[in-house]
């Protein structure tokens, strides 16, 4: 695919090669959308932006679970040469508000049920911004009645396509500034790992503001003329049915839901014979998870890791179940890997250090945040990723642990310290700490360690209200542990792994 090195080009491409294929469905067989209609909408999404006031490389934010519309909307923007920003729906106001304001986005997109809620995040940033409300199930735009169809001009491969704002270890998010080129590389190099051409389709389940379901489910196909089956929400009862009426076979999943559909229904194996495996990221999947799922529904597990900073995934392993290695994240996939030391340089094979990976799916840097861009980058422009691990003689990796103190729930990484200081806020709390334990649906869950005030009695039912009414129920502890102290280490540093003591 010489020359594919934009979104831009890989929908015209797939519009001359493939204009009747379908390439995206809802899941439950309603709307479908075929490759040259997608072309066109994208030309008209790109003629409203300008309609609407924006100009080519300004920032356009999309406050919307998965429909019709949002993936529309999606790509006719990165193919306009307007860079997106899909917020992500579980953010709590304060950090969308952030968001919104750290973007500079200049228009936005919201659902019905989030117009007012984003009206309000507005209100609160002095720069104007077009506010529009669209029903993301809508299989049509509600465009205005004239526009300017005239054919752009190709956005350039290096152009801001996505701005995508990811959880750091302050707990402030961090923009992510991915290119056109970025974003083409990776939808060809997911497309060539898993060996899809134009007659596979995937269950898209996980939502657009996650950078898996942006890669993997919606620009993939668009490299290898597939398609994608979207129902509104991941559903466990209805995971099986759709997959199989839609024709899938592949499936996009995170170990969260994997973990409740080994507790659900088994359909019968014929049903499932189509699909022909099942891709997990964003977490570790607990080996005896995979080895269940895989005598469960017949259906082999490609385990797989990236990050937003890497378009996703980054690596893989191989589509033969004979030559995985369980408990390895697979080999390098789209780009180059290794391990290294704290000074940045190489280790040997089955030495523990950090990952680094560098090549063309690797972002441009944090947005507005120079600081955190040079940290992120060694001297010589590799990646660090902040994970601990090694590489076996194989070319295998293997994630060991994080230097980064995230808290992966359900695939979302969660930062404890946003936690911590809200905590911190309730007046009977003296100390506090997070941590994540293990959880068998969650991948982790998490654990509040609390000093409680002099004269403060327990009260988890109180300090959880409080959590869900300044975090949210998604990053409210699951658990809250009142101690004498907090281990610190002999900078005073509270020691979060020693927490896990207190876990068990």
């Amino acid at each position: 695919m010489t020359g594919v090195d934009t979104v831009h080009a890989l929908i015209e491409r797939a519009a001359r090669q493939w204009p009747q294929a379908v390439y995206a469905m809802d899941g439950d067989g309603g709307h479908a959308l075929d490759f040259a209609t997608l072309a066109r909408r994208c030309r008209e999404v790109g003629a409203w932006l300008a309609h609407l006031g924006a100009s080519r490389g300004d920032t356009v934010s999309l406050v919307m679970p998965n429909g019709p519309a949002t993936l529309q909307l999606l790509l006719g923007a990165m193919h306009g040469g307007f860079a997106v920003n899909p917020v992500n729906l579980l953010s709590q106001p304060e950090q969308m508000r952030y968001v919104l304001g750290h973007s500079d986005c200049r228009v936005v997109f919201a659902s019905p049920e989030w117009t007012e809620p984003v009206r309000e995040a507005l209100a609160t940033i002095e720069r104007p911004v077009t506010l529009v409300t669209v029903a993301p199930e809508s299989a049509v735009l509600p465009l205005p009645a004239v526009l300017d169809l005239a054919e752009p001009s190709a956005p350039e491969a290096d152009a801001m396509a996505l701005l995508m704002y990811t959880s750091g270890t302050t707990g402030v998010p961090k923009g992510v500034m991915l290119s056109q080129a970025n974003l083409a590389a990776n939808a060809r190099a997911i497309s060539d790992e898993h060996g899809l051409g134009p007659g596979d389709r995937v269950l898209a389940v996980l939502p657009l503001y996650h950078i898996n379901a942006f890669a993997v489910t919606m620009l993939a196909p668009l490299a290898h003329g597939g398609s994608l089956a979207m129902p509104p929400r991941f559903s466990a009862a209805r995971f099986w049915p759709q997959a199989v009426e839609r024709g899938c076979t592949w499936i996009n999943v995170v170990p969260t839901m994997i973990s409740y559909l080994l507790e659900g229904e088994v359909p019968p194996r014929e049903l499932l014979a189509r699909i022909r495996f099942c891709r997990s990221a964003s977490s570790a999947l607990p080996p005896e998870h995979l080895r269940a799922f895989e005598a469960r529904f017949g259906i082999g597990v490609i385990e797989t890791m990236g990050l937003t900073e890497t378009v996703a995934p980054s690596f893989s392993n191989p589509l033969d179940p004979a030559q995985r290695k369980l408990g390895s994240v697979g080999r390098a996939s789209g780009c180059e890997a290794r391990v290294i030391d704290a000074q940045g340089a190489p280790v040997p094979d089955g030495t523990t250090g950090e990952i680094a990976i560098r090549g063309s799916n690797v972002m441009r840097g944090y947005y507005k945040n120079d600081a955190s861009t040079a940290a992120a980058f060694t001297p010589d422009g590799w990646l660090r990723t902040g994970d601990l691990g090694h590489r076996d003689a194989d070319g295998f990796f293997f994630v060991t642990g994080r230097i980064k103190e995230l808290i992966i729930k359900g695939g979302e990484n969660i930062a404890p310290r946003e936690i911590d200081e809200v905590l911190l806020r309730h007046p009977a709390v003296l100390e506090a700490a997070v941590v994540g334990v293990p959880d068998r649906h969650y991948g982790q869950e998490i654990l509040a360690c609390i000093v409680l005030r002099e004269g403060a009695t327990p009260d988890e039912d109180r300090l959880r209200a409080f959590c869900e009414q300044h975090l949210g129920r998604y990053k409210t502890p699951k658990a809250f542990r009142f101690v004498r102290e907090l281990p610190r280490g002999p900078s005073g540093k509270v020691q979060r792994l020693k927490l896990l003591d207190i876990a068990g």
